[in-house]
């Protein structure tokens, strides 16, 4: 792949790069579809919330992501939720599953549609920047009290069907089919561009 292409594909995905939560109650059946490197597409969109507080369910959803629509701009109410959303046929990688006694936190990245067989076929140092990022997050907030605003039936309603999958389990795109390639390992240059994660500068890159 040539570099100006692969950077453009990195640029839009990591570029203005934020952290939201999906808290919801799974069967083990459903959260043992995920794995690691795994791609999945979710077909509806997708509700979920910058504000981080405790685990209200036995499985987060922590989704970075560049492309989320702040619904405050169209609903004040929204604003008090830290209300998000995704656009329908949106497409995640699955970089970390990480598991505290009963809480399970499955770690999601947006990527683009035109990225998948790139994401697919490899890892990079900005991966795993991030993944530490989420261990981290995790940890801090396992044991943190609710946000009650998030305990709503209607914010529960909204949250509470699986990603990637109708709730037996059918996954909606099989990854098996991605052509397969030896996985790469991509070094990006991170000393020429700050990303901020949460307006906060994280890490740079190019």
């Amino acid at each position: 792949m040539k570099s100006t292409r692969l950077k453009t594909m990195y640029n839009e995905t990591f570029s203005g790069l934020k952290l939201f939560y999906r808290d919801t109650n799974l069967s083990e059946n459903l959260i043992s579809n995920y794995r690691i490197g795994q791609i999945i597409q979710e077909k509806g969109f997708t509700d979920m919330t910058s504000i981080g507080g405790g685990l209200s369910g036995n499985l987060r959803y922590l989704i970075a992501s560049a492309h989320a629509k702040d619904l405050s701009k169209f609903n004040p109410d929204s604003g008090k939720i830290g209300h998000f959303l995704l656009d329908s046929i949106a497409y995640f990688k699955v970089l970390d599953i990480q598991r505290i006694g009963d809480k399970t936190q499955v770690f999601l990245l947006n990527i683009p549609d035109i990225s998948i067989s790139l994401f697919k076929n490899s890892t990079s140092n900005l991966e795993e920047e991030i993944i530490e990022k989420a261990q981290k997050r995790f940890r801090e907030k396992i044991d943190t009290p609710l946000i009650p605003e998030l305990q709503t039936e209607n914010w529960k309603e909204r949250t509470k069907l699986p990603l990637g999958m109708d709730e037996n389990g059918i996954l909606f795109f099989d990854d098996s089919k991605i052509k397969t390639e030896t996985t790469k390992r991509i070094d990006v240059d991170v000393t020429k561009k700050v990303i901020a994660i949460n307006k906060k500068p994280w890490w740079k890159f190019w």
